[in-house]
């Protein structure tokens, strides 16, 4: 297929497309599940290793600070080299790493095959919905990144039941080692369905990426240091260097052509409305999560119940990601991600005054809301933030895309612990300032349905 073949084609063909949502749903679910199957193994894993806690919580650190750090060098990668390529091989290096994980005799061999792994699925996340869009006709673009959010979810839901299920049978190493033949049979059928897509010309930026790394990396060690005791000179040193290195950075990236930190779709007032509301969501989804399980325990819940009482969230967003993907082809998303955000808020701050008295029926139409509003937002702004950008920078929203959760999710994690550390009641307080994110979430949402100039593809 030609050059202009690829950049003018709409989507691909019917058979195709099937096997090519098959990739994806494959290559979304190992990423997805990886994050919270190795949370439920974690106690059994330090055990069997003999090592502390909280040693063995660098098994989950090490999986998340390789996909940040990576992700936006990755996806100036896949605009350079081809989203297929980096995807696939992104697939490749996590079945490799997976097969390490499963392999390794001790913490610190288990940890670099975790950052492997988070470099493998930071492939598969950078260009995930890049190619998205260009597997799915643009009319039908929001049932196609539906799909993706009910895979997202039920991946997600689904992953502690996978923990103990392999755990009942089989020691630690079998949650990675089932990952192997998914990847590879993930890898076989991408490799004839997933679409070729157009290249950039312009080489990769090495400073840049290195920058990207830089400023990055040093947030998340300053985030990082609100959740533990920490000298105020080294917070204080982490925060200096990465606003120099973001500064000069951004000053670089205003003079590229298509730069690796997409400040060029950052111009565009739909794409950056999209952006800041998905960060918005993520740190408001991430508060609630973290904190709803202390919550219902301080009034008086079981572990067990909790378990099954935080159930209604993601079946709620499994059931309107999709509805919500198909009347984003029709409606606009200002809309929809206010209604949607505005219900999330409202089924938080249900569930912030829950007391001893509420009963499990309760709690669990809460959830439901809650879990509804935000499946009801999400599909119609990720549909957004791709449609709002150039099909020729489709690898740059994308990254941002995901690096937008990311930083929600960082960002999220850091403040909990922050509020628990200085609040009685912490656990409480953490779910109403994730109401009051999703609130500004939905305002946010709601500025995208004034009249904004729209790029040219």
């Amino acid at each position: 297929m030609t050059q202009q073949g690829l950049i003018t084609q709409d989507g691909l063909p019917p058979p195709q497309r099937r096997w090519a949502i098959a990739t994806v749903a494959l290559a979304i679910f190992l990423t997805v599940v990886d994050q919270t199957i190795v949370n439920v193994a974690l106690p059994t894993i330090a055990a069997d290793l003999n090592v502390e806690a909280s040693s063995s919580v660098w098994i989950v650190n090490a999986y998340q600070v390789a996909i940040m750090l990576s992700l936006l060098p990755l996806s100036a990668v896949g605009d350079i080299f081809g989203y297929k390529r980096v995807y696939l091989a992104g697939l490749a290096l996590f079945g490799i790493a997976s097969l390490g994980c499963a392999l390794a005799p001790s913490l610190l061999a288990l940890t670099w095959m975790r950052v492997m792994q988070g470099l493998g699925a930071a492939g598969v996340m950078s260009v995930n919905m890049a190619l998205v869009r260009f597997i799915h006709p643009i009319n039908r673009l929001g049932h196609g990144i539906g799909i993706n959010a009910v895979i997202i979810a039920v991946s997600a839901a689904a992953g502690p039941t996978i923990a103990s299920s392999i755990l009942a049978f089989a020691p630690w190493p079998w949650l990675f080692a089932i990952k192997v033949p998914i990847a590879i049979i993930a890898i076989a059928i991408g490799f004839y369905a997933l679409p070729e897509t157009p290249r950039a010309t312009h080489p990769f930026d090495v400073v840049s990426a290195i920058l990207s790394t830089i400023t990055f990396g040093t947030l998340i060690a300053f985030l990082d240091g609100f959740s533990h005791p920490t000298p105020p000179m080294l917070i204080a040193a982490e925060l200096a260097l990465t606003l120099s290195a973001g500064f000069v950075l951004y000053r670089r990236q205003l003079r590229m052509v298509l730069p690796l930190l997409p400040v060029d779709l950052l111009r565009i007032p739909m794409f950056t409305l999209s952006i800041s509301t998905s960060i918005c969501s993520f740190l408001a989804q991430t508060l609630a999560f973290i904190a709803l399980p202390f919550h219902l325990q301080a009034i008086g819940y079981s572990a067990v119940d909790i378990g099954l009482l935080m159930t209604p969230w993601p079946i709620a967003t499994a059931i309107f990601a999709p509805i919500s993907g198909k009347l984003s082809d029709r409606y606009p998303a200002g809309l929809l991600g206010l209604l949607g955000l505005a219900a999330f808020a409202a089924g938080l701050a249900a569930l912030a005054i829950l007391s001893e008295r509420t009963g499990m029926s309760d709690v669990a139409w809460r959830m439901a809301i809650a879990g509804a509003g935000f499946g009801l937002y999400q599909s119609p702004n990720n549909r957004t933030i791709q449609a709002s950008a150039p099909r020729t920078r489709s690898g740059g929203a994308s990254g941002m895309q995901a690096m937008a959760r990311l930083l929600g999710q960082t960002v999220g994690a850091a403040l909990t612990a922050l509020i628990f550390a200085r609040f009685l009641r912490g656990a409480m307080v953490a779910v109403w300032f994730a109401t009051g994110f999703a609130v500004i979430g939905a305002a946010v949402s709601a500025l995208r349905l004034t009249d904004l100039p729209r790029p040219k593809d």
